[in-house]
């Protein structure tokens, strides 16, 4: 019986007629990601005036986003070049808990970024909050980390002896535990109260504070509400975009359909490259700490 464990997975991917459109698009968005986030992370870094807790987690969400990218697009434009597109099951099993490590991780930095309605009526206690800014990035990666290593642990001793394609680019719980020897309908919940019930309660939980939001601005000057407005709307658009995908992969049993792919690519190419603009478009600060920055360097070159 031991020898008709699987030991690697087919990855189907995305198109095998269109692989040098597919291939381009994503190295395009993958490198703008890259440099649009590492950028973002290195001007905080360097601006000393930026050293606050709002972009102390803004930078998190850009590390996290490069990570996330990361952990799926690389193995995805190598596969679109191989016939086989294999990946080994101790591999997998790594891609999943890392993907879910960083996206959980984002799931939580976008709500604590997201809390306007602290930020908005009660801003003194929003800064007495956030100055315990150590502490609370340490709770959401060790939050985290923590729900990696329990959705992944369901997967690990299942017997893999059967089929062996994952429909979609990359490894995750759902189209994983399908190829399981067994019946997983007891994991399938298990991941639906874990991954489900987060991206719900959070979503939920953010959409009320926006909602309350537009209840406390009816007696803003009209000018300044309208900004706080546009700029929530962008904010809500991003976490709408993310927690979307996590809601309708996570809070249904692990059937596949055609729209898991679109979505799978709005969630680890799309996303990331959106938060650096959606967080720094209209932020005036983020802007000119980048033309500082990036007259320093011009500076340099210059002399």
């Amino acid at each position: 019986m031991e020898s008709n464990f699987v030991t690697h997975f087919h990855l189907k991917g995305l198109s095998v007629n269109q692989k040098v459109q597919i291939f381009a698009i994503f190295l395009i968005f993958y490198v703008l990601t890259l440099i649009r986030n590492i950028l973002i992370v290195v001007t905080i870094i360097c601006d000393h005036w930026l050293h606050t807790p709002m972009y102390f987690f803004l930078s998190n969400l850009s590390f996290t986003d490069v990570c996330n990218s990361t952990v799926t697009v690389p193995k995805m434009l190598l596969d679109t070049w191989s016939e086989e597109m294999l990946i080994s099951l101790d591999a997998c099993v790594t891609q999943m808990f890392f993907l879910h490590l960083f996206a959980c991780t984002e799931i939580f930095l976008l709500s604590v970024m997201a809390d306007w309605y602290v930020a908005i009526c009660k801003p003194l206690q929003y800064m007495t909050v956030m100055n315990w800014k150590l502490l609370l990035a340490v709770a959401l990666w060790s939050g985290g980390t923590i729900h990696s290593i329990a959705l992944t642990s369901l997967t690990i001793k299942l017997p893999y002896c059967g089929p062996d394609e994952i429909d979609d680019f990359f490894c995750d719980v759902p189209q994983v535990i399908k190829l399981a020897y067994m019946d997983t309908h007891i994991i399938e919940i298990l991941i639906v109260s874990n991954s489900g019930l987060i991206s719900m309660v959070c979503f939920v939980v953010l959409v009320v504070s926006y909602a309350v939001i537009l209840v406390s601005l009816r007696q803003q000057i009209s000018e300044g509400r309208w900004k706080v407005l546009s700029t929530c709307a962008a904010h809500l658009s991003v976490v709408a975009l993310f927690l979307g995908h996590c809601i309708f992969i996570y809070s249904r049993p692990s059937t596949g359909l055609p729209e898991d792919k679109v979505l799978s690519v709005f969630f680890t190419a799309v996303t990331p490259l959106l938060n650096p603009i959606i967080y720094t478009l209209r932020n005036e600060d983020m802007k000119n700490s980048l033309n500082k920055l990036m007259g320093k360097k011009e500076g340099k070159e210059e002399k």
